[in-house]
């Protein structure tokens, strides 16, 4: 019997955002799991479809206009994840562009955390 690829269970919008990130030499995960508190300060498990394994930045990629994505973005952004929204099925020509500005804003965001500890650190070891 053949092994099933991971391609498999991923819709055709989630696979070309994969054959991307492949392209782009991105490791990633499947799936991961995440924790978080919902509105109603109860715990829930969520899996954004992938876990960017270098940037530790996930990407949601948006499958249907009937769900409430925002309400994602905010429970998922006030518990400390970075996540990218992707809605190729609205943006067909920007969905990359908007990938990578994103990608670029929120790693320009970590370095600038990093910036401020080590300014502070040096300060307190001087």
């Amino acid at each position: 019997m053949k092994a099933r690829s991971v391609y498999d269970k991923m819709t055709s919008a989630e696979r070309e955002v994969a054959n991307l990130l492949k392209d782009l030499g991105i490791k990633w995960a499947y799936k991961r799991p995440v924790f978080v508190w919902d509105e109603n300060k109860r715990p829930r498990v969520w899996t954004p479809d992938f876990y960017l394994i270098p940037f530790g930045i996930y990407i949601e990629v948006c499958g249907s206009e009937d769900f409430n994505y925002e309400y994602r973005r905010k429970i998922l952004g006030n518990m400390g994840y970075r996540v990218i929204f992707l809605h190729l099925y609205k943006e067909p020509k920007k969905w990359k562009n908007h990938l990578m500005s994103y990608l670029k804003i929120f790693t320009d965001l970590r370095k600038n955390k990093l910036n401020e500890i080590f300014i502070k650190e040096n300060k307190n070891f001087i």
